[in-house]
């Protein structure tokens, strides 16, 4: 499954590691919530970098403790028409400060692109090598926006103050 992060196709360093299957000594990986849940400290506590599938139905509250330690939080979309993982990315990103790896993983169709950029999200996974080359692309084509939101940029309003301070600064 090809990965898009920061607007460009990308490496997965993460090993996705299923419910009950041995973890791989060293390597960075993506445990479901429930694996996660059973015995955090312990999945924190191993070498390498660790990430969690959370699925949408889920409270994110109950991931916050461990936030600063996560290297990656996989936000679930189990079909197109379900956003409930729009609304966590922004909490995680806007209420919370997670500022690690935050991927759309499921059911996303290219008109979504611009709004998960917008959520805080900055890594997908495609289904196709196709997608992911349209995800990169539309990372890249929008730079301004008139709406705050969680991924940090500022807003055409307030590039238009600053430019006007600026130029009556000078």
């Amino acid at each position: 499954m090809p990965l898009v992060k920061h607007g460009k196709i990308a490496t997965d360093i993460f090993v996705h590691v299923p419910d009950g299957a041995e973890l791989p000594e060293g390597a960075s990986i993506l445990v479901s919530a429930a694996r996660f849940l059973e015995d955090p400290e312990a999945l924190l506590s191993r070498a390498g970098k660790l990430g969690v599938i959370w699925p949408n139905n889920r409270d994110v509250d109950d991931l916050v403790p461990f936030l600063g330690r996560l290297a990656a939080v996989a936000l679930v979309f189990p079909t197109f028409r379900d956003g409930r993982a729009y609304s966590q990315a922004r909490l995680l990103r806007e209420r919370h400060g997670y500022d690690g790896e935050l991927r759309a993983t499921g059911q996303v169709l290219r008109d979504q692109f611009v709004f998960m950029l917008r959520a805080g999200f900055d890594a997908l996974e495609a289904k196709k090598e196709s997608d992911a080359e349209a995800f990169a692309l539309t990372a890249k084509r929008y730079s301004v926006f008139y709406q705050p939101t969680g991924d940090g940029r500022m807003t055409a309003l307030h590039r238009r103050m600053q430019l006007r301070h600026s130029e009556s600064a000078s």
